[in-house]
């Protein structure tokens, strides 16, 4: 069975101040998503796991200790993790995956609905 990670921040650390969220978005709502990637991902037969990080060194050690977890296939990036805002923090996830997974293909997704198909163009 093929290991994917769905990697995304962390729904209670989102800044929903921000104009570049579309209106009425929360945590709930965010999590739903997740909830239903997760679905999507375990649907087509591999051990999906979810890895949510807070935006900061803390959600680094977080996802590095889940990279070690298993030898994962895939990992998936959220679509929140790659905006302008998260440059840096986008950048560090990169690097961890590469140090601590290089064997595992990076996809990215458009929203949590298109999870699935992001990892299965790489497995």
């Amino acid at each position: 069975m093929q290991h994917v990670l769905y990697v995304g921040q962390d729904p209670t650390t989102v800044d929903f101040s921000d104009p570049s969220l579309p209106p009425g978005m929360d945590a709930g709502k965010i999590q739903a998503g997740i909830d239903k990637a997760a679905q999507a991902l375990t649907a087509r037969g591999w051990d999906a796991r979810t890895c949510m990080i807070t935006p900061d060194d803390a959600g680094i050690a977080v996802l590095t200790h889940q990279l070690e977890s298993a030898s994962y296939a895939c990992v998936v990036i959220g679509g929140g993790l790659r905006i302008p805002k998260t440059l840096r923090l986008f950048e560090q996830i990169i690097n961890a995956i590469h140090r601590h997974a290089p064997q595992a293909a990076i996809a990215f997704n458009t929203s949590p609905d298109d999870t699935a198909e992001a990892a299965a163009r790489w497995l």
